[in-house]
């Protein structure tokens, strides 16, 4: 099948542009993009699913102690540039360069005009690859910007005005193959479900940092990333080799648990580079943000789930009433302040631990941490 993007000169393979992954059902393309500061986060994510037939997108804030989420869903469109479903529509003004957020979703309490501009170069995360047994489970590539956002949104009534106060947050492309939507049925395997993942973008006013770190139930890395990333200007490349990053050959991190949760209470990431402007980075966890607000691990928007031809839904609830272990509920970004020598900075540390993980003395699918344990 042609779509409108067959006419360009990009094709990978032989096949159309619609035909991808090798007919893998778990095949995604993903936009996701956060905002945030000391009082406030949201987030937003786009996919399509070619292989599910199925395009969905979710929009989510967290604020006065209150999480609100919208969720679209519908049927794949043959323009592959109709990057919107619903009440929610992500816009690429300039490629990696700007993006326009709209949402308006008044009946559940959501409304939303944005524009992202980057602040640094795109770097292309390491690639995650992993096999379950004789499956391939992931193989997923990642492109990572740090953005500063402009406009206004409207939450359960309360209209924040994002122009007047610097709102950083973080750009991220996905696209490959990784566990989406409902599982087809297949014999169950050792690790099917074990996973650990820290994600870790930080904005400092004169630079920002990332780290991204897969590893397996006994705590051994089989995907990280960790760079630093200059403020760019606007006139300045945001990709290719004259493009401003600065890879770190190694970062380690150090975690002290919540008792009783899956998520850090407080967090260090260690840098082995004497240049790098502090060889510690401390992070202060403020508040929490439920990646099932735009449908991680949802039980009801998993992504790439057919519903109808357009569904639209939204959800609420109290974050304090999400401190459970619960798969839905254990997927999460922390906004956190950053002390890096002498900068103070705000990002977010998303984690989400399934499964045993012994660094933190893990044994079942969803127990909790023990008092007093800290992980390396």
């Amino acid at each position: 099948m042609l779509i409108p993007f067959d006419d360009y000169p990009i094709h990978q393979t032989s096949e159309p542009l619609a035909h991808a992954g090798q007919g893998h059902p778990d095949q995604y393309d993903r936009f996701w993009f956060n905002g945030y500061t000391e009082d406030f986060y949201f987030a937003v994510a786009l996919g399509v699913y070619p292989n599910r037939g199925v395009i969905d997108a979710g929009f989510s804030v967290v604020h006065d102690g209150v999480q609100r989420s919208v969720f679209a869903s519908g049927r794949i469109p043959f323009d592959r540039t109709e990057t919107r479903i619903g009440p929610i529509s992500v816009q690429i003004l300039e490629p990696m360069r700007s993006h326009r957020i709209t949402v308006d979703a008044p009946e559940y309490g959501l409304e939303a005009s944005l524009t992202a501009r980057t602040r640094t170069a795109v770097i292309e995360e390491e690639r995650s690859v992993r096999n379950v047994g004789t499956r391939r489970t992931w193989d997923a590539t990642r492109a990572t910007q740090m953005i500063r956002w402009t406009g206004t949104l409207s939450t359960g009534g309360t209209t924040i005005d994002l122009t007047d106060r610097t709102v950083f947050g973080t750009k991220d492309r996905s696209w490959g193959v990784r566990p989406v939507g409902i599982a087809p049925q297949r014999a169950p395997e050792h690790e099917d479900q074990q996973l650990f993942f820290l994600w870790t973008p930080l904005n400092f006013d004169d630079v920002s940092f990332h780290y991204m770190l897969h590893e397996d139930a006994e705590g051994t890395p089989w995907a990280q990333t960790g760079a630093i990333l200059p403020v760019i200007g606007e006139t300045d490349p945001v990709f290719g080799p004259d493009a401003k990053t600065q890879p770190l050959p190694q970062v380690r991190k150090r975690i002290e648990w919540e008792p009783g949760l899956r998520r850090a209470r407080s967090a260090t990431l260690l840098l082995d580079d004497p240049e790098a402007g502090g060889t510690r980075i401390e992070l202060e966890p403020l508040f929490p943000f439920r990646m099932k607000g735009v449908g991680y691990f949802h039980p009801k928007w998993q992504h790439g789930t057919w519903h109808d031809e357009l569904f639209v839904d939204g959800e609420e609830a109290k974050t304090s009433e999400l401190d459970v272990l619960r798969q839905d509920c254990v997927h999460l970004q922390q906004v956190v302040r950053a002390k890096w020598g002498e900068r103070i900075g705000y990002g977010v540390m998303e984690q989400v631990v399934f499964g045993p993980y012994a660094p933190a003395g893990l044994t079942d699918m969803l127990d909790g941490a023990k008092p007093g344990i800290v992980s390396t």
